[in-house]
């Protein structure tokens, strides 16, 4: 039989929790509540920090909060200590003077953060004021305006977002947001108000989990909106640099298409391929930034001797200018991937001389300036067509997509073995001994351009009225030259059609068959054959690995 405990007995209720002192989480844990506190205050500082790199981006590199703080401390240092910091770190002078200025606001953000556990509002006062100096340090700037204050608003806002929304994952009191005119309850002076609770665990406070989700997605914030914001400078920056080159002219200066180049057909793209309609095929996912001034090629290797050039001595050197036809190897029959552009640049055979290619080197290994990496036979590349390290493209510095300062050019093969963008670097070496970025991943070593055309009009699919249409497009064979293109309609004989005047054996040829169209669905495909006589094959292949194959063919209606 049960028995009731005792009235007055130490038995304990099988469903109550025993009593605690309503500080006792306080009492015991105060020194993690601070830790937290200074992460938080780390974390709104990246936050605030990377939010400001991302608009100064967009408004401006010079009017990032740290670098218009940065040259305001620098303008207000005696000269003596200026003269210190010179001699003491040499042209690092100013890169220390930036990390000596991240690294004490990081102390301050994680002091002012673990602060902030009792007071709140500090952190709040403290970002307003951080950001209150960021937006004087960028429009006492001697070229600052309005719009150099938006990062150091902009920060601001991020700041007190992400330091309102850490307070609440770590569960820690809310900002009170001070009403005009009205005292904390209970208190007689404004002196006498009460400090926030520190979280307490019995009632729910620090969610370590909560806390740690919103710290990561912080640290995520604060990373992707910097690394943006830093792209977004360079970006500016290599741009300003672009504007200011002055390309010299050539000394050698390619002759004017000559006439017919261009039959001028509706439908069929001009003989030069515009900048801004050039293809572009590449691995980077952003565009480099690449400052001229800042630009170095170095040649290295199995070389006589290293060189190193920088883009003003590029441009002192001797350069050509040349009509050729770029083709991507990614290209399926009658894709997009190929374009015609004047390129000026210097000579790649007059560099390699002077550095002296030593007996055995058959691969050319060229870097770009974010790694990737081609090889090109050697023996192509100074065979004496008109290789290059192009600064120039349709009378235009390169565009960044295409490549400034600098890229280099082989005609004659697909760009992944010849056609490296943003290029630094040059190293002569063997097949044997290095595998460049795509041949690594299964594609050839040698990849000369293979003989191609296709219809660039009617469009596939179009319809065309009865009697004579114009059937035209492009052929190529760089380094080569077309000698025939031929048009078949369904499965009648292979046709001749009219070509378009020669440029160069290294750019695209222009062609128009002029069809008697009858009514009904149709079958078009071309063909073309290059000067040494071999014809484009038939059989068809995909892209992989060293360029597709086949007689482009197309379908219309006749109506």
């Amino acid at each position: 039989m049960r028995t009731r405990p005792a009235s007055g007995t130490n038995a304990r209720a099988p469903n109550r929790a025993p009593r605690r002192s309503p500080n006792t989480n306080a009492r015991r844990s105060p020194r993690s509540h601070r830790l937290v506190g200074a992460l938080i205050g780390l974390l709104t500082a990246g936050v605030a920090l990377g939010v400001a790199q991302l608009a100064a981006g967009f408004v401006g590199g010079a009017a990032a909060p740290i670098v218009a703080v940065g040259e305001t401390v620098v303008d207000a240092t005696p000269e003596w200590l200026k003269n210190f910091a010179i001699r003491a770190f040499g042209s690092n002078d100013k890169l220390v003077l930036l990390i000596g200025i991240g690294v004490v606001l990081g102390v301050a953000a994680a002091a002012l953060g673990a602060v902030c556990v009792r007071r709140p509002m500090a952190g709040v006062i403290g970002l307003l004021c951080l950001g209150g100096l960021g937006i004087i340090a960028s429009l006492t700037r001697p070229a600052g305006g309005v719009a150099d204050a938006i990062p150091s608003i902009a920060a601001t806002a991020a700041g007190l977002i992400a330091y309102v929304g850490l307070r609440s994952a770590a569960g820690f009191s809310p900002v009170a947001w001070p009403a005009p005119g009205r005292r904390a309850a209970g208190t007689s002076s404004p002196r006498a108000r009460p400090r926030a609770p520190a979280p307490d665990s019995r009632t729910g406070g620090l969610d370590r989990r909560r806390f740690l989700l919103a710290g990561v997605a912080a640290a995520a914030v604060a990373g992707a909106s910097s690394l943006a914001g830093r792209y977004l400078i360079r970006r500016s920056i290599a741009a300003a640099s672009r504007a200011d080159v002055r390309i010299p002219t050539p000394t050698d200066i390619a002759p004017l298409p000559p006439r017919g180049a261009n039959l001028g057909i509706g439908g069929l793209g001009p003989f030069i391929t515009p900048n801004d309609r050039f293809y572009r095929v590449d691995t980077a996912l952003f565009v480099p930034a690449v400052d001229a001034g800042d630009w170095r090629l170095r040649v290295h290797g199995m070389v006589d001797r290293d060189l190193t050039i920088s883009y003003a001595e590029l441009l002192d050197r001797p350069l050509i200018e040349r009509d050729i036809t770029l083709t991507c190897v990614s290209n399926p029959v009658g894709g997009p991937y190929a374009g015609n552009a004047r390129w000026i640049g210097a000579r790649l055979k007059d560099l390699l001389d002077e550095a002296g290619v030593r007996p055995g080197a058959n691969q050319i290994v060229s870097r770009s300036t974010d790694g990737f990496t081609v090889g090109t036979p050697t023996a192509v590349a100074l065979d004496g067509r008109d290789s290059m390290l192009a600064v120039a493209m349709n009378g235009q510095p390169l565009p960044l997509e295409h490549g400034f300062p600098v890229r280099m050019i082989v005609p004659g093969l697909y760009g992944y073995v010849s056609a490296t963008k943003w290029i630094v670097d040059i190293e002569l070496t063997t097949f044997a001994a290095f595998s460049a970025y795509w041949v690594r991943r299964g594609w050839s070593q040698q990849a000369p351009i293979k003989t191609e055309s296709r219809i660039d009009t009617p469009a596939s699919l179009a319809t065309v009225p009865a009697g004579e249409v114009p059937v035209a497009g492009v052929a190529w064979a760089q380094h080569r030259g077309i000698e025939r293109v031929e048009v078949r309609v369904d499965d009648g004989e292979w046709m001749p059609a009219d070509l378009a005047a020669q440029d160069t054996v290294d750019t695209w040829r222009q062609w128009v068959y002029r069809w008697p169209a009858t009514r009904g669905r149709h079958s078009l495909s071309v063909r073309a054959t290059d000067d040494t006589g071999a014809t484009q094959t038939p059989v068809e292949s995909d892209p992989p690995p060293n360029g597709a194959t086949g007689d482009h063919t197309i379908v219309v209606t006749v109506a």
